[in-house]
């Protein structure tokens, strides 16, 4: 009798970045097609309420499972299991006022949690570059 093959369990893990530009100036980077090509694919597309975002030749889709403008953004990889997602969250210390980026994003299993975190702070890297911060 042949062994099913095991679906991965996702894990989920969150990451904090501080970010030094406005809270609407940051959301269109997070949220739209123009935005989200400049830091975070090679080119992203909006076709019937999906994003296809492009790398190295590659896409893959994703849809907007919640949004609230200069606050959060909320996507689903078409392709995952539909309890996984990738959310942008912007928070402003009410003191300092100083505001943050907190991305919340799913890795396949514990071992790759690593490399996604490694892969997120390249991107963020990359956002940094463009906001010129």
């Amino acid at each position: 009798m042949a062994k099913a093959k095991s679906k991965p369990v996702y894990t989920k893990f969150e990451m904090e970045f501080p970010i030094h530009a406005s809270k609407s100036s940051l959301y269109s980077y997070l949220s739209t097609p123009g935005g989200l090509c400049m830091w975070f694919a090679d080119n992203v597309n909006l076709h019937d309420e999906k994003f296809v975002f492009f790398w190295e030749g590659n896409s893959q889709e994703a849809e907007i499972q919640g949004k609230k403008e200069n606050q959060f953004i909320r996507y689903r990889w078409l392709h995952e299991p539909d309890y996984t997602f990738f959310e942008f969250k912007i928070s402003t210390d009410e003191i300092t006022g100083d505001v943050a980026l907190l991305v919340t994003d799913f890795a396949e299993d514990e071992s790759a949690v690593e490399n996604a975190k490694l892969l997120w702070e390249s991107q963020i890297d990359d956002l940094h570059h463009v906001l010129g911060a």
